[in-house]
């Protein structure tokens, strides 16, 4: 019978990292051109809101690790990181940016660790991919599962405040030498999903490959968010604006959450 649960599980897992496909394909240039950039600015907002909270050396999951400049950043400061990621090519390159640091592919939804961490983090509007408000709550009780009482958990996510002026529809392109890439985006504020459609192109010899994918975000209320940490067993949480409080200027509409796991909290 436990063979059986056991092989339903991993039926069922890897139907949802079967979902992370489209980011095998676009890990090559979130990697040459995302990763470094946001990175750094969020290495300076964790000055505030993050390493004052943590001993030295401590241990970091990074959630939705990406192509590991985060995790590298985080590394170079002392601490030990794990990162998840459900996409292998990302892991891929993350292995070459952030070569100490421990690597698994695993859902966000479903993840499990065996030791517990001082903080999980989460970054670049990874939570955004998330598309349904129960399906964050799994995020929410699985990070407060891997983290020590008291742990530290930290996030961003881009919010409906971005549409606010009105603006639907956006459109920017890198063009190189040996690659380019045109993203659109459009938003539906009646279902909250956001739609990237890329078409990227890169020099493979003498040919120009092309590829096309879509990429969907669900943007959520800040109220929707505590909400959610606070059912799964979060305490002390609170809500940033990053341009304001921080003055990140790469992106509008992104707050970044911080919450806690009670430190008497044993459960798990």
């Amino acid at each position: 019978m436990n063979g059986d649960r056991d092989g339903r599980l991993k039926e069922r897992v890897g139907r949802r990292l079967n979902i992370y496909s489209e980011y095998d394909r676009f890990a090559w240039f979130y990697n040459r051109h995302w990763g470094d950039e946001f990175s750094r600015p969020v290495l300076e907002i964790f000055e505030f809101i993050l390493f004052p909270h943590l001993e030295p050396g401590a241990r970091i999951l990074d959630l939705c690790c990406g192509t590991g400049q985060l995790a590298a950043g985080l590394l170079e400061r002392g601490y030990s990181v794990t990162g998840i990621d459900g996409s292998q090519a990302m892991l891929d390159l993350a292995g070459a940016n952030a070569s100490a640091a421990e690597l698994m592919r695993a859902d966000a939804r479903s993840f499990r660790v065996a030791e517990r961490f001082s903080a999980v983090v989460s970054t670049f509007d990874s939570l955004n991919h998330i598309l349904t408000l129960e399906e964050l709550g799994d995020v929410f009780r699985h990070v407060r599962l891997a983290l020590k009482g008291g742990g530290i958990f930290v996030f961003d996510l881009n919010t409906e405040d971005e549409f606010e002026s009105g603006n639907r529809q956006a459109m920017f392109d890198i063009v190189e030498d040996d690659h380019a890439c045109v993203v659109r985006s459009r938003y539906d504020p009646a279902t909250r999903m956001k739609y990237y459609d890329v078409t990227m192109f890169a020099l493979e010899g003498d040919d120009w490959r092309r590829g096309d994918l879509t990429l969907v975000q669900r943007y959520y209320s800040a109220s929707d968010v505590v909400a959610g940490l606070g059912s799964a067993g979060f305490e002390r949480i609170s809500a940033h604006d990053a341009q304001r409080e921080f003055g990140l200027s790469i992106s509008e509409g992104r707050a970044f959450f911080v919450a806690y796991r009670a430190s008497d909290d044993s459960e798990g």
